[in-house]
């Protein structure tokens, strides 16, 4: 039987709005040890997430993390998996959009997030689940 999305995705996100500066996204991030953050905006793109990937090349850049918000990082045309995906499934779409998260949705709303880590976990039967905590 395969192993689905639900099985290996973290159920407690991390959700930040898209005014946080990224030092505070990455702050909550780091506490948390998530790579990753569900981009919460209601009034303007909906759900994105903003990963370690886009702090850091924004650091790359000399950009100023206290000055720079999420909403200028985040991505907002995102690949959402749904619980019932395998994760056959959801590795082949991280896969082909080279990113390392995906935003796990029932209906419209994030219901959980999977990671590259939670799917090898999974597949090499290594280990529990991380907690997380929302902010």
């Amino acid at each position: 039987m395969p192993v689905l999305v639900s099985d290996a995705m973290s159920t407690v996100i991390l959700t930040i709005g898209p005014d946080h500066t990224l030092r505070q996204a990455a702050r909550l991030m780091a506490a948390r040890r998530v790579g990753a953050a569900v981009v919460h905006d209601p009034g303007g793109c909906g759900i994105g997430i903003l990963t370690e990937r886009d702090v850091l090349l924004s650091l790359g850049r000399d950009e100023d993390p206290d000055v720079e918000r999420a909403q200028a990082h985040t991505t907002t045309d995102v690949v959402f998996a749904a619980p019932h995906w395998t994760l056959e499934e959801a590795a082949a779409a991280m896969t082909r959009g080279g990113f390392r998260h995906l935003i796990v949705l029932a209906g419209h709303e994030p219901v959980g997030i999977v990671s590259v880590r939670d799917v090898v976990r999974c597949w090499t039967g290594s280990g529990r689940r991380p907690a997380t905590v929302s902010a």
